[in-house]
């Protein structure tokens, strides 16, 4: 496949303005974190690892799928940025083992809505009352089509966690709207990072096929990507980039779905 080229940038788009962004280090979070460093915004991320990302960031080395590792990063960020104009919840992904519901274990269903649920919850919980105080700010949920298409062999967990991710952001933009402070989510579809292929390579594993094998299934689960190809990261990030800027300032409560057109329905 062709990554695309490089879009137009205006290095002061979001000059001056406070982000936070989780999940920053890897796939389509890295490219949002780069996009919006490159239009002049000033950016905290977060990951798991301690090693601290190449390009040029703040970083903060946290687990935020725990309460501690949250209000950690939300502690950090307030005391490097004095506050936070922007929020991108990008974090997260699926580790659990394919079988369906039944190869589900508690500890898995809670592993997956702690990561990809309840992180941004409690980092909302603890950053936005500073969005509140100063009347303005913008939340981008980053949810998945999996709400709507869950894949049964795979992902189911993941696939419910994200749909509570996209009616809690629902929720969250009725409330919020009326104090200046935006929340929409954007829905990817396939996107072609290093997890995505990673859980090509587990789907291999637990079905002792190759990963052509694998990656085909995905796609027959998906229904086909009309397009013939997943999005990049980079395409990601402009669509978020627009989101957070002020050319999207009546753009509230809504779902931006970046699928190649996946969805086969209205």
């Amino acid at each position: 496949m062709t990554i695309p080229g490089k879009f137009p940038v205006d290095n002061q788009e979001f000059a001056g303005k406070r982000v936070l962004v989780t999940g920053g280090t890897k796939g389509a979070g890295e490219a949002i974190v780069r996009r919006l460093t490159a239009a002049g915004a000033m950016v905290v991320t977060t990951a798991r690892s301690a090693t601290e990302p190449s390009s040029p960031k703040l970083f903060v080395q946290a687990d935020i799928s725990t309460l501690a590792g949250a209000e950690k990063v939300a502690a950090s960020t307030m005391d490097r940025l004095g506050g936070v104009d922007i929020i991108v919840h990008s974090v997260g992904g699926s580790k659990s083992p394919g079988g369906g519901f039944a190869g589900l274990t508690d500890q898995a269903w809670q592993d997956e809505l702690s990561l990809n649920l309840l992180a941004a919850v409690r980092l909302d919980r603890l950053l936005v009352p500073h969005m509140v105080e100063q009347g303005a700010g913008v939340i981008v949920h980053i949810s998945s089509i999996q709400r709507r298409l869950p894949l049964h062999e795979s992902t189911i967990a993941y696939a419910a966690a994200k749909a509570a991710l996209a009616t809690y952001s629902k929720a969250l933009s009725k409330e919020l709207g009326p104090k200046g402070i935006r929340v929409n989510t954007v829905a990817p579809g396939w996107i072609h990072t290093t997890a995505s292929e990673a859980m090509v390579k587990r789907l291999a594993a637990h079905s002792g096929s190759d990963e052509e094998t694998a990656r085909q299934g995905i796609m027959d689960a998906l229904g086909g990507i009309p397009i013939g190809r997943p999005a990049w990261p980079q395409e990601v990030a402009e669509l978020v980039a627009f989101l957070v800027s002020d050319r999207a300032s009546a753009i509230h409560g809504a779902e931006y779905v970046i699928d190649g057109g996946t969805i086969p329905t209205v």
